[in-house]
């Protein structure tokens, strides 16, 4: 078998160097609120503004190579069941956190849902805060995602769903829901949220960053029909920047990001870019992007998204079946310093070992052949030791873990 390290060898080879970031000068004591230069926006009486490149790079320097999951328990089917009062399960949240740094992750991407919030928004606080301490205790940071655009397009609280047979992610939901998201009654409400969830935790050095919306113009996923209803995505090109510019009024002194993620030319000069995509990119204090593909596309992605002169994080990627492995794309990311969070931590009710054609094929007499996602089986044994290893001698922090 092949060394680790000649493997490494080998994989930094297979794709041309991305041009190194720009640095900005050091930053000395805590992170302080931006005063930059970048586009300012106005939300209710307070004049908020987007960090500076040399304020994100400051930044970015101050943090260990950020590596972690998109992370859900895996007795969960979404973000709903995972902070419910009902549902809550701090043991399984901390053992699988556990897990996670044992291979030297330092953050995880968790979803939040605005009906959370308007349900019982201290109670849900609190949640949170416990989730933040289990969190420290195992030396992570998360990134918090405020909205999703991606998957069931009608939540409900209350008890979900069980996980459909042999499918993909086939309980979770968006936030906001469409329903709600076309009526502009519900704007103010959701704007409330923005600021009450960034409002409790804006000073907190928990919490890594603020993702405000994933995949805001992805029209679903699966097989919910239909996918949209007229005018989402326009809702969506108008709330976006009431979404940054309320999240930077109530004071976050962490980052905001929303990542791009679909189309082929992402740079400052593309013609292709639509109007969300414009306001994510002009938005952001960091860069953040998605990619499920092969190494030489991540690279090119990497090195169109360099032009916009940002600290560059990839906050979901990993899809086997795609030829996105820990084995080739990690040790790229390393080498040229992007962030890296993976999706999918410990198979469980999400089902996202199974791949996206799972919707139209159902995994029901047997698994795929290899894992789409997912790191860890759910008693903690690793889907294939070889990529934990490579997540351990890449963040230099991991050791072994004991399934328990």
């Amino acid at each position: 078998m092949m060394r680790v390290g000649r493997l490494f060898a080998l994989v930094l080879t297979l794709a041309a160097p991305v041009p190194l970031l720009a640095q900005g000068q050091p930053m000395t004591g805590n992170v302080v609120a931006p005063t930059g230069t970048g586009p300012s926006w106005t939300a209710g009486r307070a004049q908020v503004q987007r960090w500076s490149p040399e304020q994100a790079h400051d930044w970015y320097r101050r943090q260990p190579w950020i590596v972690g999951a998109n992370f859900v328990p895996s007795t969960a089917i979404n973000q709903l069941e995972m902070f419910q009062a009902e549902t809550w399960d701090p043991a399984t949240i901390d053992r699988e956190l556990g897990w996670a740094a044992s291979i030297g992750m330092n953050t995880v991407r968790v979803y939040l849902h605005d009906l959370l919030w308007q349900q019982d928004s201290r109670g849900f606080t609190r949640r949170i805060d416990q989730f933040l301490d289990i969190a420290k205790k195992h030396g992570i940071r998360p990134t918090l995602v405020i909205f999703d655009s991606v998957w069931d397009p009608d939540p409900e609280l209350g008890a979900q769903r069980r996980p459909l047979p042999g499918v993909h992610n086939s309980g979770w939901v968006q936030s906001p829901g469409r329903r709600t998201l076309v009526d502009r009654s519900q704007h103010k409400r959701l704007l409330d949220y923005v600021r009450g969830v960034v409002g409790a935790f804006k000073n907190d050095n928990r919490v890594l960053m603020w993702d405000v919306w994933n995949e805001p113009d992805n029209p679903g996923g699966g097989s919910y029909n239909p996918l949209q209803l007229a005018d989402e995505q326009k809702m969506i090109e108008q709330l976006l920047p009431q979404v940054f510019a309320t999240a930077r009024a109530a004071g976050a002194k962490q980052p905001l990001t929303s990542g791009v993620w679909i189309g082929d030319d992402w740079s400052p000069t593309s013609t292709s870019l639509n109007e969300i995509q414009k306001i994510q990119l002009e938005q952001s204090d960091v860069t953040t992007f998605h990619d499920y593909s092969w190494p030489e596309t991540f690279v090119k992605r990497a090195n169109q998204l360099k032009g916009y002169g940002r600290p560059l994080i990839c906050t979901e990627w990993m899809a086997r079946g795609n030829g996105s492995i820990v084995d080739m794309i990690l040790p790229i990311a390393k080498r040229e310093n992007i962030g890296m969070i993976n999706w999918g931590l410990v198979d469980g009710d999400s089902q996202t070992r199974l791949p996206w054609d799972s919707w139209e094929r159902p995994y029901v007499a047997h698994d795929p052949w290899v894992w789409f996602h997912d790191l860890f089986r759910a008693d903690g044994t690793p889907y294939r030791e070889p990529e934990l290893q490579i997540f351990r001698e890449l963040t230099g922090r991991g050791t072994p873990a004991t399934a328990r």
